[in-house]
């Protein structure tokens, strides 16, 4: 029996597929997320105890916590070219098993060159996941659909900080000296464990798409698949990786997701930093209160991602989150000595720049298809994620010279308003859909 599907109709048989496909990928790809956020950031909890244990300054700490993204960017458009190629399932669980491996090495971190070295191969490695992660929801869910997906995936961003950070903070303090080891090396190698282990089970769980996915009925699989179709063929399959590099739009989404990286990762690498620098003593108390603002910003994903979907509208859901993220930034600055009011800032700032990233993806999806996709997602994420090299350096920099985080905090938010201009030049028809 044939079932008759509008462009945007839903049928129950539609509706109930969908919640399959979600109950299945959905909470395992979070849960790799989070652990790969977390190995990806932990750094900023190790520097409450390894700077001054291996006697590393400021800009020493930014620059390494930056090297990751220069490793990150070399790799990323060869890695999500190769998993289009060999399938999601086990490029996905080779990405895992090495990044794990490499994190735990950080234990073992005693000089300067091994730890631009290690978060240089620690970016190599993990390269292709993120953006791999978000080639691989096209195959299954129309752009009308994926905004929430995304949200809801990168919902593993404030998550880490939520449970990591605690748990970050519990390691360093109750493990501290514990065969002659100190809490930060303890925290990499045990939080090293979990991306191993997932790795190994993706071989087990993951389906490379709709069609080698045994749990659907073949009625759900046509239904999934004709969506799928249906919108591949509205969208931009360029002839060549130079004709796709050589598309302005290309370019025009890397410059604003470059602004929304710079914000994000000021929060991530910096936070347990300007919780201390607002008065707050032990280690795990800091990993506490870091969850506040990461908590925000999980309520604030979610409930932009369901809006976005629900007016198809892409700009303003940008817009807005951007500026007030920015203004939180700022905030953050002026009350840097009263805790209370430095953690609201903090909630404003997390909450407004971390749903950016989501909602953001459903701009450059809306219009690339087939390799195209593949590759310019790896694209627009790896020259943005070159803020992810940018962010903690110039941040670091500028408290060894000022003795502050304040510069910095300004400058980050004079790019994030540069990003919510960029995203108000961006076409509305290009991407509203």
């Amino acid at each position: 029996m044939e079932i008759a599907l509008t462009k945007h109709g839903t049928s129950d048989v539609e509706e109930a597929a969908y919640r399959k496909v979600s109950l299945r990928i959905m909470p395992f790809l979070m849960i790799c997320y989070v652990v790969a956020y977390l190995d990806r950031v932990n750094v900023g909890f190790a520097k409450l105890q390894m700077l001054s244990e291996l006697q590393f300054s400021e800009a020493v700490y930014g620059l390494g916590a930056g090297m990751f993204f220069i490793g990150y960017f070399f790799f990323e458009v060869p890695s999500n070219l190769v998993m289009q190629k060999v399938g999601a399932k086990v490029w996905i669980a080779r990405i895992m098993i090495t990044w794990g491996i490499i994190s735990g090495c950080f234990a073992f971190v005693t000089t300067e060159f091994w730890f631009y070295a290690l978060r240089f191969l620690l970016g190599a490695a993990e390269a292709g996941f993120y953006p791999g992660i978000i080639l691989y929801l096209t195959y299954w869910y129309p752009s009308y659909r994926r905004a929430r997906k995304v949200a809801l995936f990168m919902t593993a961003i404030p998550l880490s900080g939520i449970f990591g950070g605690p748990l970050s903070g519990w390691i360093m303090e109750n493990l501290d000296g514990m065969y002659q080891w100190s809490g930060w090396q303890w925290m990499f190698l045990v939080e090293a464990v979990p991306a191993f282990l997932l790795g190994i089970f993706t071989l087990i769980y993951l389906d490379n798409g709709i069609h080698d996915a045994k749990w659907l009925s073949d009625q759900q699989k046509s239904i999934l698949e004709h969506h799928i179709a249906e919108e591949e063929r509205e969208k931009i399959e360029h002839p060549s990786l130079l004709a796709l590099f050589s598309d302005k739009r290309v370019w025009h989404m890397s410059a604003i997701y470059f602004a929304f990286v710079m914000g994000q990762y000021g929060i991530t690498f910096w936070l347990p930093t300007l919780i201390k620098s607002a008065g707050v003593q032990g280690v795990f108390n800091i990993g506490l209160l870091t969850a506040i603002p990461y908590l925000v910003a999980v309520v604030t994903m979610l409930l932009l991602g369901a809006s976005a979907d629900r007016m198809r509208e892409r700009r303003w859901h940008l817009i807005v989150p951007c500026l007030v993220g920015a203004a939180g930034l700022t905030a953050s600055a002026f009350a840097a000595q009263n805790t209370t009011l430095a953690i609201i800032a903090l909630c404003f700032s997390a909450g407004g720049i971390i749903s950016c990233a989501p909602l953001f993806w459903s701009l450059p999806t809306a219009f690339l298809a087939g390799t195209s996709a593949a590759a310019g997602i790896a694209a627009v994420n790896s020259v943005g994620n070159l803020a992810g090299f940018v962010s903690p350096y110039v941040i670091g920099w500028v408290k060894d010279l000022t003795q502050s985080t304040d510069i910095g905090l300004y400058i980050l938010t004079g790019i994030l308003v540069l990003g919510a201009i960029l995203v108000y030049a961006t076409p509305h028809r290009l991407v509203d859909k």
